[in-house]
């Protein structure tokens, strides 16, 4: 029987990346693809599509846009449309999130938590579901330091910002109904560009830095932020694309929750460091207090200067380390690994290089 798959998130970056996978790994066992989209992004989206199936036109047939929007009832599908996907659906997707680390509290909650909890109540109509597949993020543990394991989420911790927050409650959300529908969790560290060809459509997470590189390149020297020993866990979105694919699909991902993190981190000093001298070839030299750079970062002018979230800096001072002996074990057998950070920096800082321009790529500072 073949797979007739549901997305949310889409024409995010993550989402189409995912779905071009899934082509490459089982255009055969794909009946249809839908794909939920705000009303205003429905041409976006279109067009995406388009780009998708390019070099395979023959299969345009097997994708269905579909307005609708996941913080309504029914996610606000017509009742034909939602009579047609109840009886097909195999596979859901939900991707679709607010990721900004300062985003205001009142649109995370409605987007993340109660647009979570709207998924789950619409997939629990679907007659022929195989498979729900969750996408959450590591930080759901918060402030919470030492060693985080896949199996652990509400231990009293505190966050970080409102996207970690709702995160957190809307994966609470999803594993309620976990008893009663086939579910993976996926739970991805910070997602950087491929690691063979450094392509992203978001500058965030490590591109912050070379954006402050950039801005400050005419400087003698350039110092540390802070003398902590945070791990900086950078994951290539190629890694989560297999990562997410297989365990979605195969039996032993039912029920488990996946950090898709990096088995062997830097600190965010190496990283820094890895990053200041594949894009200046320089080495930092000195350092400056963690509270003085965030004060700095406190200023509208200057955050928007360097391109840089004032709330990013509290990566640098969280001593944790994600667990991800479980997804390592059952990724094995398929052989899918987590490329080296080192090892895909050079196609990272290119692209970065190459589109530094692009406004587009860039998070809007605020």
């Amino acid at each position: 029987m073949r797979n007739t798959y549901f997305f949310t998130g889409f024409p995010g970056f993550i989402c189409s990346s995912l779905i071009k996978q899934l082509l490459l790994k089982s255009s055969n066992e794909i009946d249809h693809i839908y794909l939920l989209v705000l009303p205003d992004l429905k041409q976006k989206a279109e067009e995406e599509v388009e780009r998708i199936i390019s070099s395979n036109n023959s299969m345009k047939e097997k994708f269905t846009v579909i307005q609708g929007d996941i913080t309504a009832t029914n996610l606000n599908l017509t009742t034909e449309i939602n009579r047609q996907l109840s009886e097909t659906v195999t596979h859901v997707f939900h991707l679709a999130a607010i990721y900004d680390l300062a985003v205001p509290k009142d649109i995370a909650y409605q987007v993340n938590v109660n647009g979570t909890n709207q998924v789950n109540n619409w997939l629990l109509s679907l007659t022929n579901l195989k498979r729900y597949i969750y996408f959450s993020t590591a930080y759901v543990a918060g402030t919470r330091e030492g060693e985080i394991l896949e199996t652990e989420l509400d231990e009293g911790q505190t966050f970080k910002n409102h996207y970690e927050h709702t995160k957190f409650e809307a994966e609470k959300l999803v594993r309620k109904i976990m008893d009663r529908v086939p579910t993976t969790i996926i739970r991805p560290g910070v997602v950087k560009g491929n690691s063979i060809t450094g392509e992203t459509i978001k500058f965030d997470g490590p591109y912050f830095i070379l954006n402050m590189f950039e801005s400050l390149r005419f400087l003698p020297i350039i110092p540390f932020l802070g003398t902590s020993k945070a791990e900086g866990n950078f994951v290539p979105v190629d890694y989560i694309l297999q990562a997410t694919i297989y365990l979605g699909h195969a039996d032993i991902g039912v029920g488990k929750t996946y950090h898709l993190t990096d088995p062997n981190p830097y600190t965010m000093q190496q990283v820094y460091q890895m990053i200041m001298k594949q894009y200046l070839g320089k080495k930092p030299v000195g350092s400056i207090p963690l509270p003085i750079a965030k004060s700095f970062l406190s200023i509208p002018a200057i955050r928007k200067w360097l391109k840089v979230e004032k709330q990013a800096l509290d990566y640098f001072t969280c001593l944790t380390t994600y667990d991800c002996s479980q997804a390592q074990s059952d990724l094995k057998q398929a052989g899918i690994k987590c490329t080296d950070f080192k090892q895909s920096l050079e196609p990272m800082v290119t692209f970065y290089a190459k589109h530094k321009k692009d406004s587009d790529k860039h998070i809007k500072i605020s």
